[in-house]
């Protein structure tokens, strides 16, 4: 399987049936197309939807109707859209059940930094610090390395986004968990060991005794 639909897929496990869901530009997204369309889980995308559904067939785009990143979208019957006003008034409320985000590093507690791209002009941090604040639970779905460096470090060097930790990271690798101690090595990936996870980790995991094997769907 493909490393960002093995994250996305691990990542769908975590969601539970009447839940709230908002979706992060990039990876996150792939989530929406991999979940049931009865699982009564509904998806919120900060420019203002909620009922959002995976991206449509090919020639089926509709330039009104995109995520938070202009990528197309469809929409489940029922859906609703409204406003920025209105959609952030969700996010800041606290009406989330659960973002989804993507991530440049994660520290041993789990504090995120995801908005600033070292070298790059970038347009701003758009919802991810209200988003990161605001819901009630967080997982960042992330590949582990980018271009040989650690994304999962002892402390971020890189502007946080919230000093709100998040809940859980899903990479190619393994399921962490942050704690006040530093991460905890949830789950491994097939055919990960331990040690391939330790060094592609910039902060020492605590392993427990056993470590599962992660389910990819």
């Amino acid at each position: 399987m493909d490393d960002k639909l093995l994250i996305a897929s691990r990542v769908a496990q975590e969601l539970r049936p009447g839940t709230l869901v908002n979706l992060g530009i990039g990876l996150p997204t792939l989530v929406a197309g991999l979940v049931p369309r009865d699982a009564h889980i509904f998806f919120q995308s900060e420019n203002g939807i909620i009922g959002m559904q995976s991206v449509p067939e090919h020639g089926l785009e509709d330039d009104d109707l995109t995520d938070a990143g202009g990528r197309p979208i469809s929409a489940l019957p029922g859906a609703a859209t409204f406003d920025s006003a209105m959609s952030f008034g969700l996010v800041r409320g606290g009406h989330l059940d659960v973002t989804v985000l993507g991530g440049l590093q994660v520290d041993r507690n789990g504090r995120l930094a995801n908005w600033m791209v070292p070298g790059k002009m970038v347009p701003g941090m758009g919802g991810a610090m209200d988003l990161v604040t605001g819901a009630r639970r967080v997982i960042v779905a992330m590949t582990h390395t980018a271009k040989g460096e650690h994304k999962i470090v002892d402390e971020c060097t890189l502007p946080l986004t919230s000093m709100r930790c998040v809940d859980l990271v899903v990479t190619e690798l393994a399921v962490l968990r942050p704690t006040s101690d530093g991460m905890v090595l949830q789950e491994l990936a097939p055919g990960v060991t331990v040690a391939q996870v330790q060094a592609a980790t910039g902060t020492r995991l605590i392993v427990p005794d056993v470590v599962p094997t992660m389910a990819s769907a």
